[in-house]
């Protein structure tokens, strides 16, 4: 039923650019500590830039628990499935790391996605190395219908607006550090250049 891959090439690749939902998940080293997983839209904010690497924007939200734990260890794992159309399941393990903003890669590796899916509330880029892809069947996952994107989230950050972006982020509890006590997103934030 499954299988594994060295590289995200055809097929899965055309399977991972077609979903409109993906789901990241991490944890910290420590063994009581919080097991984060997130689900991911927001049309355009994923690109795959190689067979071996993918990357995603990562806007404000209520945490950033995904960056706390990629910046202590790295490991990500990103799950697609198939809610029509053929059962599938495809996975990809990896390393992550988080690119803010001041970093000299961010506006090169933004460049990679549409420019219409930039705004304000844009933390920083996810950059994940591929080290393992596999698929698997997907017979469990039901159908279901993918009806438009929703478009509140991008609503809310642009009224807040890019000068007030910062603010909001210190101002919330589990930006700055994660549940578990981990350095996450560097505040105060660094302005877009």
């Amino acid at each position: 039923m499954g299988k594994t891959y060295e590289r995200i090439e055809g097929r899965l690749r055309t399977f991972i650019e077609a979903q409109p939902l993906f789901f990241t998940a991490t944890a910290p080293l420590a063994e009581d500590g919080h097991v984060n997983l997130s689900p991911k839209g927001r049309a355009g904010t994923l690109v795959v830039l190689d067979e071996l690497t993918v990357a995603y924007l990562d806007f404000g939200g209520s945490t950033a628990e995904t960056i706390a734990h990629l910046r202590e260890n790295g490991r990500i794992t990103l799950m697609w499935c198939a809610f029509d159309g053929p059962p599938n399941i495809v996975r990809v393990h990896g390393r992550g790391e988080a690119v803010f903003r001041d970093d000299p890669r961010f506006d090169t590796l933004l460049a990679h996605f549409d420019p219409s899916v930039d705004g304000a509330g844009l933390r920083a880029v996810i950059l994940v190395r591929v080290e393992r892809v596999s698929d698997s069947c997907g017979y469990a996952v039901p159908f279901m219908d993918y009806r438009e994107e929703r478009t509140l989230h991008a609503e809310y950050f642009e009224r807040k607006g890019e000068e007030n972006f910062s603010a909001y982020c210190e101002g919330k509890e589990l930006i700055g550090t994660s549940i578990d006590g981990l350095p996450a997103l560097p505040l105060p934030l660094a302005p877009r250049t």
